[in-house]
């Protein structure tokens, strides 16, 4: 089976229960698709299976540290899928989650892809909101800030991730504009 449908195929199964958060997987790959353009053909199925399988670990039955970028990044490795479990782990900025909950060395364990891939990975995430809905950075940012207490480690994880992010949407905008132009 090709990597897309099998990637799609395994999020709406794992996934597809979750609701709200099924239909943020489904818009953030369409966005995939669309920004894909800007990526050499051979990453292009690469980019929009990461972004079926970028919320994978939230899926109750592979929740193991309540981490979700490393819980999916280790059931994709189980199923041969080093390069997917690279990209899952580390997306939109994981780093920083990774360091306020202290799970470096878990994070670690899979190799780091930055990159065009990448930022188009994080600017597909980043801009759709958890409803599917269209945002910016900054609404995506904000919205996010308000679903967790101050004290929680996503909040202090996407308030010191945000430049990260800001580069990766800033770049991707800038290929696309590129590539258009």
């Amino acid at each position: 089976m090709a990597l897309e449908p099998w990637a799609k195929s395994q999020a709406e199964q794992l996934i597809g229960p979750l609701g709200d958060r099924w239909t943020h997987v489904q818009v953030v790959a369409d966005a995939a698709r669309r920004v894909a353009t800007v990526l050499p053909n051979e990453d292009r199925d690469v980019l929009v299976a990461a972004a079926y399988l970028h919320d994978i670990g939230y899926a109750p039955s592979l929740n193991r540290l309540g981490f979700h970028p490393v819980d999916g990044a280790l059931f994709l490795r189980a199923h041969g899928q080093e390069r997917l479990a690279c990209l899952v782990a580390h997306h939109s900025g994981a780093r920083f989650e990774a360091e306020e909950r202290g799970l470096e060395d878990e994070l670690a364990a899979f190799p780091v892809e930055d990159g065009p891939l990448m930022d188009a990975l994080t600017f597909a995430d980043m801009t759709t909101g958890p409803a599917g809905q269209p945002m910016t950075l900054e609404e995506r940012i904000g919205e996010i800030r308000r679903r967790y207490q101050p004290d929680d480690p996503v909040h202090r994880a996407i308030t010191r991730a945000r430049p990260l992010l800001q580069e990766a949407v800033d770049r991707t905008r800038h290929r696309l504009a590129t590539w258009i132009a």
